[in-house]
């Protein structure tokens, strides 16, 4: 899923960060400052809730927008991606398009390079 994730922001225009974990995708946030986090929400370790929850706790993270990528779909599940500090969510699987407009709408000043 990272991997195509990883292939997909590429194909909007973007340069991404990848991390196999929380806690390492965290430490690369906090040094890079990236234009947008999306973060899975099942992860062993810590959870993406937990993540998102320590990412918007630090001042200069507060503004970067994290969409959560989700395969849970229940109303109490997606509210919970909102409480822990997600800006969105999209409910895998999804499609390319689906994942385009999603992050356009969270970062609307940015124009991707690739149009379907």
């Amino acid at each position: 899923m990272r991997e195509l994730l990883s292939w997909q922001v590429e194909l909007m225009g973007f340069t991404p960060l990848c991390a196999k974990l929380a806690r390492e995708g965290i430490e690369k946030a906090l040094l890079e400052k990236p234009d947008l986090i999306i973060l899975d929400i099942m992860m062993p370790g810590m959870d993406g809730w937990e993540a998102a929850r320590e990412l918007k706790a630090k001042p200069e993270m507060k503004d970067i927008p994290i969409l959560a990528a989700t395969a849970l779909f229940r109303d109490a599940d997606l509210k919970a991606c909102t409480e822990a500090g997600c800006n969105g969510y999209i409910v895998k699987p999804f499609t390319f398009q689906e994942l385009q407009a999603k992050v356009m709408e969270l970062i609307p000043s940015v124009s991707p390079t690739y149009q379907l």
